[in-house]
């Protein structure tokens, strides 16, 4: 078992102890219809060989015995494959890479993404304090987010991260002051809504339209600018913007990035700043079910020409990088038949992936290891839920899918981002392990929570103060 490090470092540090669809378009689907194919990119990373399902070179049922189910697996493969294909796609221009931390925050997984060269895209103080503790340096740090409190911009200003994206005015006023307080000048960019229509296959993931929480309304930039210029303790060095996620196409970058290149000459003109950095966000498109996902090169192509000279573009990916570098490994519990419909109820649930009742997401689900013939073999319609008191546990509705029995392990796909990283404790369930696969070895690099670990926190004894 892997427990060491390797040539990349220390990424693997663990000891042992899958675009949205719509609920309605995936119920709709006809009980004689095919099984979807599986999302691109992923049969080389998670090839079936021999009938069975592996992460690169390691079966997942040895992964499964070793580490118990439901389990996270990850790629290093996987990941490492999407970061150099964007990394090589901008290298004609000045770029950074900044990982957005929250779609998947395993600190294994950032050694691994700061071997590669990458910096971090932060949203919290606990997700600094992540970095940190995957050796990332303050430099490699942006920190955005609407609601930052005094505290988490005192512990940015600390660490001298290298931007912090202020989204209101009111946010500039607490930089500065506690950047006043700290002795120190904090380097900013102000983040724009842009105002900038995208499709995306969710209302939640839209994040640069007009009336969003998110950001400082474009036409306001020049004044909130000339305010901020103003402030003895922080200085304007970027502008950065946010679309949302799953945008596939790059007109909506290109739109973005001329609303951005028209502040940068406003702000020049009057000489409120001579920005450094242009930061155009994430958001780029995967693929869960067979749609489009993002090419870095077409982006490439309409972002970089346009950079000004002397400036720095600044890349946010999250999903990009991970989601289909992780799958979900669950067990079949019980077969049950009731009112007409046959349910497959596993050991995983909304607790541990929350997307598809959060988001009514598709995933796509196989058993890990083939059947051959017999009773057992074809395809069955099911609904595959989990084992949380809410009907809204589920992975799949009225699913075409090839049919299991209880014991089997089941895999779903494109469950990298945003699967432990939403993971809670509700029905007191244990978080699961994450494991991490590199070539042939694998390391388990969060171990699973027990029951102690649920109520770690509470206090056996009351302490009581009078009001």
């Amino acid at each position: 078992m892997w427990q060491g490090r390797d040539s990349r470092g220390d990424v693997g540090e663990g000891v042992l102890s899958v675009a949205a669809s719509s609920l309605g378009r995936e119920a709709s689907a006809s009980p004689g219809g095919s099984v979807p194919k599986r999302p691109a990119g992923t049969d080389t990373v998670f090839p079936r060989m021999g009938g069975t399902v592996q992460c690169e070179g390691v079966p997942l049922p040895e992964i499964a015995a070793a580490a118990g189910t439901p389990v996270y697996v990850y790629s290093t493969a996987g990941i490492t494959s999407q970061y150099r294909a964007l990394d090589t796609a901008f290298s004609a221009v000045p770029h950074r890479i900044h990982y957005s931390v929250k779609a998947n925050g395993n600190l294994a997984i950032l050694r691994l993404l700061r071997s590669l060269g990458a910096g971090v895209d932060i949203v919290s103080g606990g997700e600094l304090y992540r970095a940190l503790r995957a050796n990332y340096s303050g430099r490699d740090v942006v920190f955005s987010g609407v609601g930052k409190t005094a505290t988490e911009i005192g512990e940015a200003l600390a660490a001298g991260v290298r931007l912090i994206n202020a989204e209101s005015e009111a946010e500039l006023t607490i930089v500065n002051d506690e950047a006043s307080r700290a002795g120190v000048v904090a380097d900013i960019a102000l983040r724009v809504n842009p105002e900038v229509t995208v499709s995306t296959p969710h209302p939640y993931i839209k994040t640069g339209e007009r009336g969003n929480k998110f950001g400082i309304a474009y036409d306001e930039i020049p004044d909130v600018a000339r305010r901020a210029n103003r402030l003895s303790s922080v200085r304007i060095r970027g502008l950065d913007m946010h679309l949302g996620s799953q945008i596939a196409g790059t007109e909506p970058y290109r739109e973005g990035m001329q609303r951005l290149l028209e502040l940068c000459r406003i702000l020049a003109a009057d000489g409120t700043a001579q920005l450094e950095y242009l930061d155009v966000g994430g958001g780029l498109a995967v693929t869960y079910e067979g749609e489009d996902a993002a090419d870095p090169a077409a982006l490439a192509a309409v972002v970089a020409p346009v950079l000004p000279p002397g400036v720095t573009l600044l890349l946010e990916p999250g999903r990009y990088l991970v989601a289909n570098a992780g799958v979900l490994l669950t067990r079949v519990l019980f077969r049950k038949r009731t009112g007409g419909k046959t349910y497959i109820i596993t050991d995983a649930g909304m607790t541990d992936l929350l997307r598809p009742s959060h988001y009514s997401a598709y995933h796509r689900i196989e058993p890990v290891s083939a059947r051959v013939g017999g009773q057992d073999g074809g395809s069955a319609v099911v609904d595959v839920v989990g084992p949380v008191c809410e009907s809204g546990d589920f992975f799949a509705l009225d699913r075409r899918m090839d049919d299991v029995q209880p014991g089997d392990l089941l895999v779903i796909y494109s469950a990298g981002a945003y699967g432990f990283a939403m993971a809670s404790n509700y029905n007191a369930r244990p978080r699961p392990a994450e494991v991490l696969v590199d070539g042939r070895r694998f390391a388990v690099v969060t171990t699973r929570e027990s029951y102690e670990d649920l109520v770690r926190h509470e206090q056996p004894a009351l302490a009581w103060r009078d009001a």
